[in-house]
């Protein structure tokens, strides 16, 4: 036991309780941390303590009164800033930063507006600890001193910190066994080792991960390889080929949850075009998005290559050098120009460098389109004149063409002009979920007129045009307002529901003209790449895909999302519970244990693909051209 002189207790060890009392404060209050049983409760509690106790100790080494004081200072700041960007980074994502998240710096310029939204006034009181620590330094109270003690106190000082470490492990583990192998979970992370031994397992992996792809070879892609077959679910015979030879134009819903379909905000339809259109369409209602810290990326990922996005970061910063046989690509061997049209500067999530190796001939990018003030709003052009320049890029490209669009209007924090807004703010005490309503409707609106001017340059009749919702618009930390709105409390399979995003398939002369349907087979973004390449008659059977065409009679219904989350028709899984899906009332954990097992393999699988580059091993040649 560390005896303190006249029982003063070290400057090290007051700074190391303040930062330690402030993160669990903030565990409690900031983040979405589920707890539930009062071990986990005190392994939330005790989990920053060995971390801080032992940064703040190595100031114990220090001879000088004055440097140690400013390491501390500096200490404390500096983890208070890694706490702090946390805190914003989950008020949008619901997640946790991890290392190639903060290695995607060209973003952060284009991201002002949505990081301005989350930081607010008050949030001077996540530094109160340093502005303490440094009134102490001022002041110097007799309760604290400031003095070098010896090595015996050292000693004993660092033994108990290890005893802490120690202990906060063996009781995480027995509460989560194989807790490190399960990093596709962070929250449990850090409910269980800390927020900032979390960064510091975060840091081990991103060396890991790095030195695979050196390691691997061919061999280790036989057994995926051998999976993927096992798993390939054939075209449906009648549907194969229908849309053969046409132009292909994937819309990307920035933002666009399925709840905002068939819906209304004060009276008022939301999306009332859309409505329309999937009558007209093949409408998948069951249909979830699969996307990680990467979003719109991951989503653009998930439909190019039919594998799942990374855990960690985004693999269009992280893999942009891959080999991959994506969809365009795969339509570049079949006679297809492939483009992709974002009005937006052409580096932001690194798309300029992972277009090239995804096989696209063309990237329109903002320097493509007209851009001003006027036509511009959040986070750049709009999307009614975004359309409208596109259909005249599209009349110049030669055909076939596979043009993939991604949207921008509805994106968060969800501004709008006032002359742009179709329908009123829904009213609830969170702006954010009251805006959302108004950018979806100007959303509806420009598909709207997108259609209405394909029509015009004599490109509609012979496309598919394809759409889906890249990922959610309103994360957890507005379940408050979205429990107003949907008049239910949200619970954790409301939540997993909530996941649902839209996926259009439109076909003129096959599914207009009142021959649409409505498909409830349970399927996600991964899905999509299988489902367009059997619509065009292109064969599949050889790709390397997790994917599976929705129309095939051999699909299976059940799809995973990137945090482990997986639903079927009778199941699903979520907050480490199995649902039935009928009543939403948990069952055994038994019913889901065959389909949790599939989950992890698949994300295992394709994380190994992206990690080693495996598909570079890969020779099978193409299927047959259109």
């Amino acid at each position: 036991m560390i005896k303190f002189k006249k029982m003063n207790i070290l400057f090290p060890v007051i700074g190391a309780i303040a930062l330690w009392i402030k993160t669990y404060l903030i565990y409690k209050t900031a983040f979405q941390i589920k707890i539930e049983n009062w071990m986990q409760e005190f392994i939330l509690f005790i989990n920053p303590a060995s971390f801080l106790l032992f940064v703040f100790g190595l100031s114990l080494f220090f001879k000088s009164e004055k440097v140690r004081i400013r390491y501390i200072i500096l200490m404390s700041v500096f983890l208070s800033l890694i706490i702090y960007a946390n805190v914003v980074f989950y008020r949008f994502f619901t997640d946790f930063l991890t290392l190639p998240v903060l290695f995607q710096t060209s973003n952060f310029g284009d991201l002002g507006d949505s990081a301005v939204a989350e930081i607010h006034w008050w949030d001077f009181v996540y530094f109160i600890d340093v502005i303490i620590l440094m009134l102490l330094v001022k002041f110097k109270p007799s309760l604290v001193t400031f003095k070098q003690t010896n090595r015996i106190n050292r000693r004993a000082y660092f033994l108990v910190t290890g005893a802490v470490l120690f202990l906060n492990l063996g009781l995480a583990e027995a509460q989560r066994p194989q807790l490190l192998s399960r990093t596709f979970d962070r929250e449990i992370l850090v409910k269980n080792i800390g927020s900032f031994n979390y960064h510091l397992y975060d840091i081990f992996l991103q060396s890991k991960t790095s030195a695979q792809k050196a390691l691997a070879n061919g061999s280790n892609l036989i057994d995926i390889e051998n999976y993927v077959r096992a798993n390939y679910a054939k075209p449906n015979e009648k549907l194969f080929g229908i849309a053969k030879g046409r132009n292909v134009i994937v819309i990307s819903l920035e933002s666009t949850q399925s709840f905002v379909i068939n819906s209304e905000v004060n009276g008022q339809v939301i999306t009332p075009f859309l409505n329309e259109f999937i009558q007209d369409s093949y409408y998948f209602d069951q249909f979830y998005h699969q996307t990680g810290q990467g979003k719109t990326s991951d989503s653009e990922f998930l439909v190019e290559n039919s594998l799942f996005p990374l855990n960690r970061g985004a693999v269009f910063f992280t893999h942009a050098s891959n080999e991959y046989n994506s969809l365009a690509e795969k339509l570049n061997q079949n006679g297809y120009f492939t483009a992709g049209m974002h009005a937006n500067n052409k580096s932001f999530w690194n798309r300029d460098i992972m277009y090239k190796s995804l096989g696209y001939q063309r990237f329109y990018s903002s320097t493509s389109y007209s851009i001003t003030d006027e036509n511009s709003v959040g986070w750049g052009m709009k999307d009614i004149p975004f359309f409208e320049q596109s259909v005249d890029l599209m009349k110049n490209m030669p055909t076939p063409f596979y043009a993939k669009m991604l949207t921008l209007t509805n994106h968060h924090p969800f501004i709008l002009n006032e002359s742009d807004k179709l329908i009123n703010e829904y009213t609830s005490s969170d702006k954010t979920v009251n805006r959302y309503f108004t950018t979806v409707r100007y959303q509806d609106e420009a598909i709207k007129k997108f259609i209405e001017k394909l029509k015009v340059a004599g490109l509609y009749d012979h496309s598919i045009i394809v759409m889906y919702g890249d990922h959610y618009g309103i994360s957890e930390n507005h379940h408050h307002s979205m429990g107003e709105y949907l008049g239910k409390e949200i619970t954790p399979y409301v939540n997993l529901d909530l996941q649902r995003v839209p996926f259009i398939i439109h076909i003129p002369g096959v599914t207009d003209n009142g021959r649409g349907k409505v498909l409830s087979e349970v399927g996600g973004q991964i899905d999509i790449r299988p489902t367009i390449l059997h619509l065009l008659g292109v064969d599949t059977k050889k790709d390397i895909q997790f994917g599976k065409d929705l129309f095939s009679p051999d699909h299976l219904n059940f799809t995973v999302l990137r945090d482990g989350q997986f639903i079927t028709d009778k199941y699903a899984w979520t907050a480490n519970n199995c649902y039935l899906r009928d009543t939403g009332e948990v069952i055994d954990k038994s019913f889901c244990r065959d389909f949790q097992e599939k989950a992890n393999m698949e994300l295992d699988y394709s994380d190994k693909i992206i990690y080693g580059d495996l598909l570079r091993f890969y020779t099978s040649t193409v299927s047959d051209n259109l």
